[in-house]
This record gives C-alpha cells, sequence and structure tokens, in this order.
C-alpha cells in the first residue's frame, strides 16, 4: 500500500468536483492510504465528508500557520475539533512564506495550543516548520512530544540532526525530484523515520506546473527508493511499516474506519 502522509483532499474541489472525483478515483484504484490534512475548521469539516466516500482517507484537524490569526482569540473553540481527530495537522509555524513578522506571535500561540492538547490527548502531530525549524525543535522540547511528523523538511541540516536524535518521522515529497538539499535529506534520515507525501494538489504546483493529483506519489516513492538505494517496493514496505510503528495501538486510532488498512494490507 502506497502512503502519502500530507495531502489536503479539500482542496481538490476548489478545482472542480470532477478533479476531486477524479482523485478519489485514484486513491481507490492505486490504494494510497492518504493522511489528510486541515488548515482550519471548515477544511476539516470537508475533509471528514470527503472521507465518507473513500476507506484510504484519514481526515485530521488542524490550524495551519497561515491562518493562526483567525483563532488565536479564539482559540477554546477549536477544542471539539481536536479532540474528535485521531492525529493534529497541519499545525506548524511559518516565517518563510510569511512576511508580516506581526503574525508569528499568534502562530505561536496557536501551535503552543495545539501541542499542550497533543500532549495531554498523547496525538500524534504533523507539523509545518518552515522557516522556524529551530523554534518548532525548541517546542518541542518544551512540550516533550514524542511522536512527531515533520512535514516536507528542508531546513538547515544542523536542525534536521536535533530532530533526528529526538525520534521525529519525517515525509519526503515532491522536491526531492529537484533540490540537491532535500535529496541530502532525504538521503540522511533514518529508515525507520521515512514517509512520503505529495501536499497535493497546491505543494507541487511551484515545481511541475499544475496541481498534483495522487499518483504523483508512485514517482515520489521511486525518487526516494534511487536515491536511498533501495527497490520501489522496499520503500513502500518500509514507510508502511514505519506508519504502522508511529500509530501503534493509539486508542485514538481504534474507531477511524480505515486505520487498520494498513495492518490489513500488510499482515501486521
Amino acid at each position: 500500500m502506497l502512503i502519502d502522509a500530507h495531502v489536503h483532499m479539500d482542496r481538490f474541489e476548489i478545482l472542480g468536483a470532477d478533479v476531486l472525483a477524479s482523485a478519489l478515483d485514484e486513491i481507490h484504484s492505486r490504494k494510497i492510504f492518504s493522511i489528510s490534512n486541515s488548515m482550519d475548521p471548515p477544511s476539516y469539516e470537508r475533509n471528514r465528508e470527503i472521507a465518507q466516500e473513500c476507506e484510504y482517507i484519514l481526515p485530521i484537524f488542524g490550524v495551519h500557520p497561515w491562518n493562526a490569526g483567525q483563532y488565536v482569540d479564539r482559540l477554546e473553540s477549536l477544542d471539539e475539533a481536536i479532540e474528535s481527530s485521531p492525529m493534529i495537522g497541519e499545525i506548524g509555524l511559518d516565517t518563510f512564506f510569511v512576511d508580516d513578522e506581526s503574525e508569528y506571535p499568534k502562530q505561536r500561540k496557536v501551535l503552543e495550543y495545539f501541542f499542550a492538547a497533543a500532549k495531554r490527548q498523547n496525538k500524534i502531530v504533523n507539523l509545518h516548520t518552515k522557516g522556524a525549524e529551530e523554534t518548532v525543535y525548541q517546542l518541542l522540547q518544551e512540550f516533550e512530544l514524542q511522536r512527531v511528523i515533520i512535514h516536507w523538511y528542508s531546513g538547515p541540516l544542523d536542525v534536521f540532526q536535533k530532530l533526528v536524535d529526538r525520534g521525529c518521522y519525517f515525509t519526503v515529497g515532491i522536491e526531492a525530484l529537484f533540490s540537491e538539499h532535500v535529496q541530502t535529506i532525504a538521503q540522511s534520515m533514518p529508515s525507520d523515520r521515512v514517509l512520503t507525501e505529495t501536499d497535493n494538489p497546491g505543494g507541487p504546483m511551484d515545481f511541475l506546473g499544475i496541481p498534483g493529483t495522487p499518483r504523483l506519489i508512485e514517482e515520489i516513492v521511486e525518487k526516494v527508493a534511487d536515491l536511498r538505494s533501495v527497490s520501489g517496493d522496499q520503500l513502500i514496505a518500509s514507510v508502511c511499516t514505519n506508519l504502522v510503528n508511529l500509530v501503534g495501538d493509539d486508542p485514538w486510532f481504534r474507531d477511524a474506519k480505515i486505520a487498520h488498512l494498513i495492518d490489513d494490507e500488510n499482515g501486521v
């Protein structure tokens, strides 16, 4: 089974109902276990609805750092969604794409709220770190979060090593096809911490000039396997095992209807 550990299914619908339908067909036909991250409460609700149409989609809740300012003064309104989500994402900090420095304290306040909830509820977090890698690392240390997915890491290598040392998992995506820096990171990841992603549909735009589709994960797997000198099948099996190990016997996944598909597919 292919793993897309970071995608935004609700964003396909913005491109058209037919685009979403085609994406769902690809996911189902190719058996792509897709963790659909949310950027705010409305996107989470739509992701949950879309997940009812395809057993391979796991919707999770978060407030993206780009949207933090909209929720910083009403954080308690997020509690119900946080509680309902088996994993938390997409959350984090961004000082690279966000130029307005007045937004940075808001991002941090929202992230700290999610981190506190993740610690109380012992949930996996799916993190955006662009431009703020060291700060995110320090917050992970402060909150002592143990189960962390770093989405699309492309930051400094010294901070990467710190994140490796504290046991983080890492997704590798479209940039591995183009960036020597990201290729170095992909080659340096511990084999038991590697995950694959597309960040579809918007993430691939800057590299491909068009929105990504689910089948892009196959090209990413091929590239990452080549970088790590393993076969595609070996990488797919390893990534599946890594996600299973990350989830473990997490009670938050007990009622998630698709959480056991990975186990069933791989006989674990």
